[in-house]
């Protein structure tokens, strides 16, 4: 591990590098004067499993979605970036280099932007009670919604049996997973040559095989206990890839996705109510909708 933080991305993570402003590596700041106005405000967004470092990840389509949505808080809720995957290949093209340029601006301009390491970026566990360039590190968080309800804010790899249990296990399933998805996007190229819509085989597969389902239930039921024990309204986490918003025994569970395959955040509007905002439909070529009725809100 200490070795892969001389990398040159960990390098321009410092203090010092970020609190002046610079871009990472080196790269100039994007001029925010092309961007288009943000039509789009709320009070809080989440996001999470953005994976920056891989092939899978979605960096251009969540840039754009930063571009259009303004907020107070951001919440950054586990694997930004993804330590595994850059430690055994690494890949950081500028796409990624804007994506962490667009958040460092957020913090700049106002909003307050708050960074819940996950598994995949453990390593910034060791920096938790910093703030990099306005960026804050917490191990967690405790949000109070505009209507009052109180959500405890976590990645959620630590209530995950597998990564907590038996790490090399979770370990061969992260390779297993980008196989799957270099196989899907090969899959999706001869589709769209079709003229057929996006498909995604992990997904199928995640439905599909019953462990699956029942490793998703037990996540879900497990961050859901602990939040009644901690006695509070709900939880928000991530770390399993799929977007989710409902009540599971009085306790509101919200999960708001990820960045690689179904490009989802979870937003909470003025008045309090949350809701998902599915981002796919944008990023494979459609229009950008309104943010009303996008997701079911609660």
């Amino acid at each position: 591990m200490r070795a892969w933080l001389n990398r040159p991305l960990l390098r321009s993570l410092t203090p010092t590098s970020l609190l002046a402003g610079g871009g990472v590596l080196g790269e100039p700041a994007l001029d925010d004067a092309n961007e288009p106005p943000a039509p789009w405000k709320v009070r809080t967004v989440w996001i999470s499993d953005v994976h920056l470092g891989t092939p899978g990840c979605q960096a251009d389509a969540l840039l754009a979605f930063l571009r259009q949505v303004e907020c107070e808080t951001l919440y950054l809720v586990g694997d930004i970036v993804d330590g595994w995957q850059l430690r055994r290949n690494w890949y950081w093209p500028q796409a990624h280099n804007d994506v962490v340029q667009k958040l460092l601006r957020k913090a700049r301009k106002g909003t307050r932007v708050i960074f819940i390491p996950g598994n995949h970026d453990e390593f910034a566990r060791a920096f938790v009670g910093h703030a990099f360039g306005g960026i804050e590190v917490a191990e967690e968080w405790l949000h109070t919604t505009a209507d009052g309800r109180r959500l405890w804010v976590t990645h959620g790899d630590l209530y995950d049996g597998v990564i907590q249990c038996a790490r090399w296990l979770a370990l061969l399933g992260d390779q297993l997973y980008e196989f799957t998805l270099k196989l899907n996007r090969h899959l999706n190229t001869t589709r769209a040559r079709m003229g057929l819509p996006y498909w995604s085989l992990s997904r199928y597969l995640k439905l599909k095989v019953k462990r699956a389902v029942s490793y998703v239930a037990d996540f879900e039921q497990a961050l859901a206990r602990e939040a009644r024990r901690r006695g509070v309204h709900g939880v928000v986490c991530g770390h399993i890839h799929h977007a989710e918003l409902r009540m599971l025994d009085g306790i509101l569970y919200a999960n708001d996705g990820d960045w690689v395959e179904s490009l989802t955040a979870l937003v909470e509007h003025a008045d309090g109510r949350l809701q998902i905002v599915d981002w796919s439909a944008v990023a494979r070529g459609g229009c950008i909708p309104a943010l009303e009725g996008l997701a079911q809100a609660t």
